[in-house]
């Protein structure tokens, strides 16, 4: 049985969000596949996750299985102990919402989901997997305006340095380019993400 930590990172609720149509269709496929699975839903806006403080800064190194369920640290303990990662996270400015950001400041713990050596920092969260998927208004997967996206590359090299290589990105572009069809495009995310949870 694995531990899924579904992470969602959306102001907009259930049913608005383009996202979180294609990660709950994603969710829903997975379940069907995998019943014995324990999936834990994080909505980080629902948490209220706030920039880290100085006590959290200070709260960065601590001893082994300290602070479990200090209000801070209890997120790098759950993320370290999950198998498997669904984060949801729209397009914002280039990246994604600031508050996905607070909570990986979260969760990068010295000694919980990293450590360092004298070969240099090494990820604890080895062999494990994760999946991002975004709602994009514009088109950001290919050409010129690739280069813009910095959303999606920064959480492939943060989970990377965590130790998980194994990410894949689940994209629907153009949502809001005129002359698109939103709807059309939408459901090719949601099937597209349906096929993935198959193999996840």
């Amino acid at each position: 049985m694995s531990k899924v930590l579904y992470i969602k990172a959306n102001a907009k609720k259930e049913g608005v969000s383009r996202t979180f149509r294609i990660s709950d269709s994603f969710i829903e496929k997975y379940k069907e596949l995998n019943p014995n699975d324990e999936i834990i839903t994080l909505d980080l806006y629902k948490e209220g996750i706030g920039f880290l403080t100085e006590e959290g800064i200070n709260l960065h190194r601590p001893n082994p299985g300290e602070g479990k369920d200090h209000p801070i640290l209890k997120y790098a303990y759950q993320f370290a102990e999950a198998d498997k990662y669904i984060i949801a996270a729209p397009f914002w400015n280039l990246s994604f919402p600031a508050i996905l950001k607070a909570y990986i400041d979260y969760i990068c713990v010295t000694g919980i989901t990293f450590k360092y050596t004298a070969q240099g920092p090494v990820g604890l969260c080895q062999g494990k997997k994760a999946v991002h998927i975004v709602g994009r208004g514009g088109g950001y997967s290919e050409g010129a305006a690739a280069g813009y996206e910095m959303g999606d590359r920064y959480l492939r090299t943060i989970v990377g340095f965590l130790g998980i290589t194994d990410f894949t990105t689940i994209a629907a572009n153009k949502l809001d380019v005129i002359g698109e069809d939103a709807e059309a495009i939408v459901q090719v995310a949601i099937n597209e993400a349906q096929d993935k949870a198959k193999t996840f």
